[in-house]
């Protein structure tokens, strides 16, 4: 039977099921074996090291906003594993986020699928393992977050992408590093040893097994997204004899600014613009750790190489030279610089200036307070004098199957004052739907990052000494960059506002491991009381049990693979 349709319906009809399209997503289906490699030696000693199918750093994962991904996660370790989707905001699904706070460990041997969406998002982010000091040892990975068709991306279609991973690295095993974390020397001090890209060493280290390496043709552009995924130092990223376009971090598209070098602080993302316009060759591809005297030893500072596809001429001579490690005001001037792109569509067509900050109301100011103590005879790092302690039932379980009984208490410290410092689970009430200011203060001589689970925030201010009301007059309330990871500079402060419009519990967290291991974060629960799954999703089928919820999990279902079924090719519009 022929339908009989005006030629304007069919183009209606159409639209709309386009739109349906666009907005649901694609299914990507992934299954992954988490496993312990000892042969990989990535600085030449032996070493374990965490991979993901077989690959360090692990695969990555290239989708569209609104794809739903399926992360069928094989646990081959011999203890328990989490992983988080670092910048992925979870909208609606804390469930899915990774975290000690929201999710019972896969066990050795065990598998669990995570079902997520990549709800109105793009950009650059990361994955890594949350728990057990794993991120000491491998297990992370690049994120792409893909513009859909319909909106525009701001800059003409490179070449090619790269996905340039860069951390810290201990020669030592992270199980070894874990159990010294009992010691002042370890927990307060004792630096990295190395500097590796994708988790390969230094070009210039004679005992490195190998280096990254680039190829580009002369004349062409190319985007580098590049994220910290190290446990301790920021660094400064450059190029030799070529400068960058900053374009986007962590899902910001931001005003295009020229550098020459690139501060990039632990656990953030950013995308840059290289042009080949120079002569082919090969050059040096550099990051120094910051605060730190590299010069003692190569094998501490990351080098690759960019490769001309025509060159037979090594890289050589000096390094290129950056700012100076220990020049706080060059980071800070940098970080100020860094600017929302306000006429730029991003994950929505709106134009991201559409949601600013010139004229929010604020509901709550968290000033937050990060230094460290001996507890009960061991080294801890705090916030506001509390040291996290993380009890065996995830908080977003007792709240949801226990109302919090036997496991915390709500509000039990104060989020802008100091406490009596102690241990304990700290968990604060978010207003939902209501803008907040958190104030992230470092009191101690090193660099700190924090980051805050299920949101982007503004970054609106940087200080120096301490922080009041009165400082919020030199904020930029105008066009300040939206991310998810701020750095916080030493005996200094960061302010940012964050729209508490995602219910569910969130992790609030240093993104130093060993800060954060050793108790310097919190949990933000945003709660909305309307049960309507529009408003936030119910707990998944395969949720697993743990701690005082244990007793009433069902028999283990064994263990399947995920779909074989191939994802739909992904569209990325330019």
């Amino acid at each position: 039977m022929a339908w009989l349709c005006d030629p304007p319906l069919l183009i209606v009809w159409a639209v709309a099921l386009f739109l349906l399209q666009v907005t649901n997503g694609a299914e990507i289906f992934l299954e992954w074996h988490v496993a312990i490699n000892t042969t990989i030696k990535p600085v030449s000693v032996d070493q374990p090291v965490i991979t993901i199918n077989g690959m360090f750093p692990g695969p990555l994962i290239n989708a569209t906003t609104n794809d739903n991904i399926h992360v069928n996660l094989f646990n081959n370790m011999d203890e328990p594993l989490l992983i988080t989707w670092n910048g992925i905001q979870q909208r609606l699904n804390s469930w899915q986020d990774g975290v000690s706070g929201t999710n019972c460990p896969i066990q050795p041997g065990k598998n669990w699928t995570y079902v997520f969406q990549t709800k109105d998002q793009i950009g650059s982010f990361f994955y890594f393992p949350s728990i057990n000091f794993h991120k000491a040892g491998g297990g992370f990975g690049p994120i792409r977050v893909n513009n859909r068709q319909v909106i525009q991306v701001p800059f003409p279609k490179p070449e090619a992408e790269f996905d340039l991973l860069i951390g810290d690295w201990y020669q030592t095993s992270f199980k070894d590093l874990r159990s010294m974390m009992k010691t002042n020397r370890v927990a307060y001090e004792s630096p990295p040893d190395r500097m590796l890209m994708n988790g390969k060493g230094s070009y210039l280290d004679p005992l490195a097994p190998t280096h990254e390496s680039f190829t580009v043709t002369q004349g062409k552009t190319y985007r580098f997204r590049i994220s910290n995924v190290g446990i301790a130092w920021s660094f400064n990223f450059r190029i030799q004899n070529h400068r960058m376009v900053l374009v986007e971090t962590e899902g910001s598209y931001t005003k295009q600014i020229t550098l020459d070098s690139l501060d990039v602080h632990v656990g953030q993302s950013y995308s840059v613009l290289v042009t080949a316009d120079g002569s082919p060759a090969d050059y040096y591809i550099v990051a120094t750790p910051k605060e730190y005297d590299a010069k003692e030893s190569n094998g501490v500072v990351a080098v690759g190489v960019l490769h001309y596809v025509s060159s037979t001429t090594p890289a050589s001579g000096p390094l290129p030279s950056g700012p100076d490690p220990f020049d706080l005001h060059f980071s800070i001037n940098q970080a100020k610089s860094i600017r929302w792109n306000m006429t730029a569509g991003a994950a929505r067509p709106n134009p991201q200036g559409t949601f600013n900050v010139t004229n929010v109301t604020l509901s709550q100011t968290f000033v937050l307070r990060a230094s460290t103590a001996v507890i009960d005879g061991a080294p801890r790092y705090t916030v506001n004098n509390i040291s996290y302690l993380t009890p065996d039932t995830p908080l977003k379980l007792a709240d949801h199957f226990l109302n919090g009984s036997g496991v915390y208490v709500l509000d039990e410290f104060s989020t802008n004052s100091t406490n009596l410092e102690s241990m304990g689970v700290f968990f604060a009430s978010g207003k939902h739907k209501g803008w907040i200011e958190l104030v992230f203060k470092n009191d101690l001589d090193a660099m700190n990052a924090w980051h805050l689970d299920g949101f982007g925030f503004y970054v609106v201010g940087f200080g120096e000494g301490e922080w009041s009301p009165k400082s919020r007059s030199r904020y930029n309330l105008f066009d300040p960059v939206v991310r998810s990871t701020v750095q916080v500079y030493p005996r200094r402060w960061s302010a940012v506002y964050a729209y508490l419009d995602n219910p569910g519990t969130w992790n609030l967290r240093s993104q130093l491991l060993k800060n954060w291991y050793l108790g310097q974060e919190l949990y933000l629960r945003v709660f909305d009381a309307d049960p309507d799954p529009a408003k936030e999703r119910p707990p998944p089928d395969n949720i697993l049990l743990c701690g005082k919820l244990e007793i009433i999990a069902p028999a283990p279902t064994p263990a399947g693979s995920a779909s074989t079924a191939p994802s739909p090719q992904i569209q990325i519009a330019w």
